[in-house]
């Protein structure tokens, strides 16, 4: 019997650990809310008191947490617990500290593996997210099944990290995509152009991209502002992404506008704005009323 553990059951964790149930003999589950735990329990999971408990427990371990200090912490609970045999990341976490893991891990006899994921909260409901996964090829074929329950994994590499560096690459994609949507969108709206009919030009024209074909007509068009990405969590992955760049020696100067965009989002709109917000700082800066 192969008895699985998922710690972090957030706004993603959540979605993505329930579509486990029923695939894995055994489903332990941990989170700090316990609402969140019994959520999962109700559907067939089973409570586990600790991560330590999770280590104990459990063969494989996954993890979908917000910030990489608090996946440092939980790994560090987790193998105080005991040795499952393979451990994998799904937060967006960087590949510094998937490094770092992958050999706190090895000491332990541990196969790690990041696996962040893409998609947002409503993929990771109906499991069709995007995972990009690095970590010993030998073992993949041993937690690809699962993965599968959450979306499409893409093997990027043994290199530990590697999927947490291809993770970042498409966060600079999509974030610089949000932005230069909204500097495009405020230019035409200050011409006096109708923004719906702009976004559908878009969308059949070269200027499609994935803001133009979800976040302006699920969250900007009608002033909904909902998306369901924290613009928080964008600023630290962000962060995450710029760092890790400036490390390797690689200028990156549209995520630095990304990123200054961002964080004056979070100033005018507040710690809970969504990252689709960001239309509303371009917005205003070109002279146009954002909150219309």
């Amino acid at each position: 019997m192969t008895t699985v553990g998922f710690i972090g059951l957030g706004r993603m964790g959540g979605p993505m650990a329930s579509r486990l149930i029923g695939h894995a003999d055994r489903l332990l589950v941990y989170d700090i809310s316990d609402e969140a735990v019994a959520a999962l329990v109700v559907q067939g999971a089973e409570s586990a008191g600790s991560a330590a408990e999770i280590g104990a427990e459990c063969e494989i371990v996954f993890t979908s947490l917000p910030t990489p200090p608090i996946v440092r912490n939980m790994a560090a609970q987790i193998v105080s617990g005991g040795s499952p045999r393979i451990f994998c990341d799904l937060s967006t976490s960087g590949p510094k500290l998937a490094k770092e893991l992958a050999e706190m891990l090895a000491a332990k006899g541990i196969a790690s593996f990041d696996a962040p994921v893409s998609g947002g909260i409503a993929k990771a409901a109906d499991g069709s997210l995007s995972l990009m996964v690095g970590g010993p090829e030998a073992l993949y074929p041993e937690i690809e099944p699962l993965l599968s329950r959450f979306g499409k994994p893409i093997f990027m590499g043994e290199t530990p990290g590697a999927g947490q560096t291809m993770k970042l690459v498409n966060n600079l994609l999509g974030a610089v995509a949000i932005g230069v949507t909204a500097e495009g969108m405020a230019f035409g709206i200050k011409a006096g152009l109708d923004p719906a009919r702009m976004i559908e030009v878009l969308n059949q024209s070269t200027g499609i991209n994935s803001a133009t074909r979800d976040k302006w007509p699920k969250a900007v068009l009608p002033r909904t502002f909902d998306f369901g990405f924290a613009a928080a969590l964008s600023l630290k992955d962000t962060r995450l992404l710029m760092d890790e760049a400036e490390a390797a020696g690689v200028p990156l100067p549209l995520g630095r506008i990304v990123e200054d965009y961002l964080a004056r989002t979070l100033e005018r709109e507040g710690a809970e704005a969504d990252f689709t917000a960001i239309a509303k700082v371009v917005e205003e800066a070109a002279g146009l009323d954002p909150d219309r």
